[in-house]
C-alpha cells in the first residue's frame, strides 16, 4: 500500500483547500443575499453582467455574455431563456447574425439588478471587509489567477 506524500504540514496551509473553503463560505452568503430576490447566484451574475455589458455599447450576445461571465455557453443559454421568461430579459435576433442572440435588460430586469446588486455588494464588502487594507491586493492577486 502506498502512502500519500505532501510538501504541506496540512490543508490549512493548502491554497486549493484554503480557496475552496472560502469559496464555500462566499457563496453561502451570496445566496442569502439574492434569497429575497428569488435569484440564484448564476441568474444573478448573468443578469448583471447583461446589464454591465449593454452600458458600454450594444446589446451582448448570448456568446459574449457567456465569455464575460466564464459560463458555458449551453447553460448560459438556459439560464437566460428563465430570466426572459420571468420578464427580466429579451432575447432578439441580432441583424448581423441570424444564429446569435442579443439581449436586453428589462426595465423589470433593471429593477431587480439595482436591488440586488444593493445587498451583493453589501454582503461582499462584510465579507471581504475581513482583509482591511489589503483588499486592493486581495482584487488584484484574484484578477491574476483568473
Amino acid at each position: 500500500m502506498s502512502v500519500p506524500e505532501t510538501s504541506l504540514p496540512g490543508p490549512r496551509q493548502s491554497p486549493g483547500f484554503l480557496l475552496w473553503r472560502v469559496t464555500l463560505a462566499w457563496q453561502r452568503l451570496m445566496r442569502a443575499a439574492l434569497a429575497p430576490h428569488d435569484l440564484t447566484h448564476v441568474q444573478f451574475v448573468l443578469l448583471a453582467s447583461t446589464w454591465w455589458l449593454a452600458r458600454s455599447g450594444e446589446p451582448p450576445t448570448q456568446r459574449e455574455l457567456a465569455d464575460q461571465a466564464g459560463t458555458d455557453t449551453m447553460m448560459t443559454s438556459q439560464v437566460v431563456r428563465k430570466l426572459a421568461e420571468r420578464g427580466l430579459l429579451e432575447r432578439a435576433e441580432d441583424p448581423a447574425d441570424a444564429r446569435a442572440k442579443r439581449l436586453r435588460v428589462t426595465e423589470s430586469g433593471l429593477d431587480l439588478v439595482a436591488k440586488a446588486l444593493k445587498d451583493v455588494e453589501a454582503a461582499d464588502a462584510e465579507f471581504f471587509g475581513k482583509l482591511g487594507t489589503r483588499g486592493d491586493d486581495f482584487v488584484a492577486a484574484l484578477a491574476k489567477l483568473s
